[in-house]
């Protein structure tokens, strides 16, 4: 079947020339004006995606070539896309930049494979008629591209955007869509992993707001969209994924299943909660800085996030904290990414500074100025654990700045051997005691759907070990 919803992506020469922030404005745009728009971003984030699913008021998902393959995330994009309006899709790093020679990956890549019309951001910052080159040299590079637009930012002037302007439309024959001067009142301060996530501030509406009204300022925003609603065709798969919260479940009754969700953790892929759900849990929140202590649960997962930033709030947290370690002394299961593993250890130190953790894992993490993790990964389960069997390999990415220091190996074993990546130590990651297993690798559940019936399979397990009544 041959479908056309109405899509654009957003990409650049490189990271850091405003992809995000019109992405935002964009989206926060059409969303005032009553359009249903779904937002899409390219590759492994969290970040980016929690401010677009801010603007469009419903969840950003995440295509990624590496983590997933392609009829994966052409399933995924349908999915959503034909909800809605139209389709922003956001790319990362430079549109070409990839894995390899070939540019495995790139957003490039994705884009010709959904067959999006692609806009492009061009830094003008000191120069004019040398962005036609560059435009050109886009367009010769990959002919099969889609290059339907360009977005001069940090234009200094009108002399300087009229110069530009003129010189892209004649040699390149492509519109430009938008100048956008040097934003001198820039409401997305960054930090060591990007913007700083909209959980962590107080006037996350206020900053959309802003971005919204620099790209009505500033964009044709009648002109984008009539870009999007001119995608071509493409082909859907025969056969697509079932909605989240559609699947059967044969757990009478269906575990339940925690998630860290708080100021601290909340980077969890969208797919991998609606992942448990499909595959029969019920999903109960849980909040490390404020409950006093686990609810009643068969299994928690405890996704990444920045408890470095709250470390002090998570330590004061004691009661939480010793009955976490109970539990998974008693054999709760537990799946933690990167910040839960930090989490779990026995201290976090950041600053010279150390704050008592769970203690379920004999390891410190210390806090880096510089990324001692950062980018995809490639595990072969060596050991055995819970979720996973020996001989399965897994694709992910991490980024992180902290790194391991045992207090002992006593109790514990490392399950995954890295073929790319750093993990704890550039040979080893996956920390595994009794049903928990910790690891500084984020996974995609559409990538890898074992993941979530393994871990749903675990917990009905365990709960009905323990029984209704486990406190």
């Amino acid at each position: 079947m041959r479908i056309s919803p109405p899509r654009l992506m957003v990409t650049a020469l490189r990271g850091g020339s405003g992809k995000t922030i019109l992405s935002l404005g964009l989206t926060a745009a059409w969303t005032d004006e009553g359009k249903r728009v779904v937002a899409f971003k390219k590759g492994p984030d969290f970040i980016d995606p929690g401010w677009l699913s801010l603007a469009a008021g419903r969840p950003c998902r995440n295509l990624d070539p590496f983590m997933m393959d392609e009829g994966q995330n052409l399933d995924t994009f349908l999915r959503h896309a034909l909800e809605a309006d139209m389709a922003l899709i956001e790319g990362n790093r430079g549109l070409f930049d990839g894995l390899d020679l070939e540019g495995c990956c790139s957003s490039a890549e994705l884009a010709r494979s959904l067959r999006a019309p692609t806009v492009l951001i061009v830094d003008v910052t000191m120069t004019t008629r040398t962005i036609a080159a560059l435009v050109m040299g886009c367009q010769t590079f990959d002919p099969d591209l889609d290059l339907a637009g360009v977005i001069l930012n940090r234009v200094g002037g009108p002399r300087q955007e009229s110069v530009v302007r003129n010189a892209v439309e004649h040699y390149c024959g492509v519109p430009v869509l938008g100048s956008v001067g040097k934003l001198r009142d820039n409401r997305f301060p960054e930090r060591h992993m990007g913007l700083i996530p909209h959980r962590e501030r107080s006037r996350a509406e206020e900053a959309i707001a802003w971005a919204r009204e620099v790209v009505r300022e500033s964009l044709r925003l009648e002109a984008l969209w009539a870009l999007a609603q001119r995608a071509p065709p493409i082909e859907a798969p025969g056969k697509t994924a079932s909605p989240p919260g559609t699947a059967q479940s044969s757990f009478s009754p269906p575990p339940r299943i925690g998630f860290l969700l708080d100021s601290a953790f909340w980077f969890y892929y969208p797919e991998n909660l609606s992942g448990l759900q499909e595959a029969g849990a019920e999903l109960v929140e849980v909040n490390a800085i404020d409950d006093p202590r686990l609810p009643h649960l068969d299994g928690l997962y405890i996704g990444g996030g920045f408890p470095e930033t709250q470390a002090e709030r998570l330590a004061a947290n004691r009661g939480f904290r010793e009955d976490l370690r109970e539990r998974i002394e008693a054999g709760l299961p537990v799946y933690a990414e990167c910040g839960g593993l930090m989490y779990l250890g026995e201290n976090l130190v950041v600053k010279g500074s150390a704050y008592p953790m769970v203690g379920a894992l004999p390891v410190d993490f210390v806090l880096e100025r510089k990324p001692q993790g950062h980018g995809y990964t490639r595990l072969e389960v060596t050991g055995d654990n819970p979720y996973y069997e020996r001989g399965v390999r897994l694709k992910g990415h991490e980024f992180h700045y902290s790194r391991p220091v045992f207090r002992s190996r006593e109790g514990v074993r490392s399950v995954f051997r890295v073929d790319r990546g750093r993990g704890l130590d550039g040979e080893a990651d996956g920390l595994c005691r009794n049903n928990l297993l910790a690891t500084y690798t984020h996974i995609h559940a559409v990538g890898t759907p074992s993941w979530a019936e393994s871990l749903v399979r675990k917990a009905a397990e365990f709960g009905k070990i323990r029984g209704p009544k486990i406190s």
